[in-house]
């Protein structure tokens, strides 16, 4: 697989019906490996080992109900008390982060309600955090590290 824009990571492999499959640490099985798992899987690690996020606190690939339609999200950081801190949306390194890309995370954070997004194709990342008050977008350098807390940034 290619070389990505995050850190060095390890990863488990194993060859199944002649796929290659890794590892996924929270759904605890291995899962084929498309060019969207690895920049998933990356990210999940980006969040755990960079960013302090606990395991237990990371959702992937869950439905997602938008009025009548059904989607799924790629992952989502959740606080203690259950509120949504982050929203990820992946893309295969091949996808250009484009304004449809971004327009889809935003469709899906009208019912998750999130505090930051993060998109990526695992070679450019974008961060950005939700005022809600302005219904504005403010792009970060960086998602913010886990910080202990009972609840969330907006309570």
């Amino acid at each position: 697989m290619l070389a990505l824009n995050f850190p060095k990571y390890s990863f488990r492999f194993k060859n199944s019906e002649n796929k290659i499959a890794v590892f996924d640490e929270l759904r605890k099985k291995f899962v084929v490996l498309t060019p969207e798992e690895w920049v998933r899987q990356h990210v999940v690690k980006f969040l755990t080992l960079d960013k302090n996020y606990p395991k237990n606190h990371i959702n992937v690939e869950k439905q997602l109900k938008l009025g009548k339609l059904t989607k799924r999200y790629d992952a989502v950081v959740f606080y203690p008390d259950g509120k949504i801190k982050v929203v990820v949306e992946c893309k295969a390194p091949h996808i250009k982060i484009t304004q449809e890309v971004f327009d889809q995370i935003a469709r899906y954070n009208l019912s998750l309600k999130a505090d930051y997004l993060m998109l990526t194709n695992g070679l450019q990342h974008y961060f950005c955090k939700l005022d809600y008050k302005e219904e504005k977008y403010h792009f970060l350098p960086e998602i913010p590290d886990y910080i202990s807390s009972k609840t969330s940034e907006r309570s």
